[in-house]
């Protein structure tokens, strides 16, 4: 039996083992014995974190008066875009509707919300209603903030060699745009990512993996330069998976400058300006992939809830890193991009993540103490080149937590791995929007 034929077996395995897990989520859910409750709950957020709890607190919660506030009509598949934005998917792979996914018996107020006041328990909104709360849930999700880059705006995308994926789906279709015309053309391709903390840490290397790759098929290598400019000294948060990038580096030709924070573009001479510990250097480009600053919605830090003394300059929520309860006001809660804890922003992070919420949002109903514990599980399905990828997952301390020892090893750029991120990520993540893993 060939390598390709164990890889396949294997995957067939994992997917059905997948599916058992799912089933045996929906049965412990029924199982679980509901709590009856007058309880109102207020969730600000319907994007993955928020999606996924209050799909899980109505099977939890018998009585109970859940809000859910967003103003966003759209729900964004967001692993889905490093794959828009390298031509191997549609844009309309990433977006349903917000509606399509919240369950019956809830009240959805399809407006942003403006204002938290933690102490007269209610959340504002843009169309001027109070909401009252028990329990409030925040999951707005982050900002990027492309603003804090002088010269460079969202309409600049797809122009002037210049790309942006994260900014949304059609960003990432015009990325793809700019990044074909490279592909096809060479010249000199600048990656970067900010100094902040950022979703999904892994979506800078896997573009650049992917555009080398491409490039490399359609035009050869001598045709082309990968600068990956990383915001300090390594290039990437894990240091045995550092290692292993900067390796595939060297064997691809990809030169890391580190401590290279974007500053600034000038789209039309195409030179982008970095600050260094050197000072301010200026680079030409053909091809420029820009990931902004991110941070915290200002509902957040207007609203007194972010850390006083970390990641000042970013707003995230102040929240025990255990259980994503806030330290100062025990009946609010974080989740997501939003938390303010060492790690944890990606859509694996909040699958792990929204149990904990749930079992001591529930616990705290009932009058008890919760007991599940979040331990900083990160996943990372690391692309290293079209039909390859490394199954990262780590957790706060560093350590590799692999799902699948002795079947996927995880530094090892592996079909099966591609495999994970390309058709088996997004029922799972469908599932979890449901409740359902």
């Amino acid at each position: 039996m060939d390598k390709s034929e164990i890889s396949r077996r294997c995957f067939l395995t994992l997917s059905a083992g997948g599916a058992a897990l799912i089933g045996l989520r929906e049965q412990q859910a029924n199982a679980a014995a509901r709590i009856s409750t007058k309880a109102r709950i207020v969730i600000i957020g319907a994007g993955a974190a928020g999606t996924s709890l209050v799909n899980r607190l109505v099977d939890r919660l018998d009585g109970a008066a859940i809000t859910i506030i967003d103003g966003r009509k759209e729900h964004l598949y967001q692993p889905g875009l490093s794959l828009v934005a390298a031509g191997l998917k549609p844009a309309s792979y990433t977006v349903s509707s917000t509606e399509d996914w919240l369950p019956q018996g809830i009240s959805f107020i399809d407006e942003a919300a403006v204002a938290i006041d933690p102490v007269a328990k209610t959340v504002s909104t843009a169309g001027g209603q109070a909401v009252e709360y028990d329990f409030l849930v925040v999951a707005p999700g982050l900002v990027l903030d492309h603003a804090a880059i002088e010269g460079f705006s969202l309409d600049l995308v797809g122009t002037n060699g210049i790309g942006a994926l994260y900014a949304g789906p059609d960003y990432a279709a015009k990325t793809w745009e700019a990044a074909s015309q490279f592909t096809e053309q060479g010249g000199v391709g600048l990656f970067t990512r900010p100094a902040t903390e950022m979703k999904c840490a892994g979506a800078p290397l896997k573009h650049a993996f992917l555009i080398d790759d491409i490039a490399s098929r359609t035009i050869g290598r001598d045709k082309f330069e990968i600068i990956y400019a990383a915001q300090n000294n390594t290039l990437f948060g894990v240091p045995i998976v550092s290692e292993k990038v900067r390796m595939l580096f060297d064997e691809r030709g990809i030169t890391p400058a580190y401590s290279n924070v974007l500053k600034a573009v000038d789209p039309g001479r195409r030179i982008a300006t970095f600050s260094t510990p050197q000072g301010d250097q200026e680079t030409g480009y053909d091809y420029l992939h820009v990931i902004p600053p991110q941070r915290a919605p200002d509902i957040i830090r207007q609203s007194g809830l972010s850390w006083a003394d970390k990641w000042t300059d970013q707003g995230w929520v102040e929240c025990d890193m255990r259980n994503l309860r806030h330290l100062r006001y025990p009946d609010i809660f974080a989740l997501g991009d939003v938390a303010g804890v060492p790690k944890g922003k990606t859509a694996a992070s909040v699958k792990w993540q929204v149990p904990v919420v749930e079992d001591h949002l529930v616990a705290a109903i009932s009058g008890t103490e919760g007991t599940l514990s979040y331990d900083g599980y990160t996943s990372c399905p690391l692309i290293t080149r079209v039909g390859r990828a490394m199954l990262i997952e780590f957790d706060y301390n560093n350590n590799l937590t692999p799902s699948f020892p002795g079947i996927i090893a995880p530094l090892e750029e592996l079909w099966i791995s591609w495999l994970m991120k390309e058709v088996a990520l997004k029922a799972t993540y469908n599932a979890m929007l449901r409740g359902k893993a």
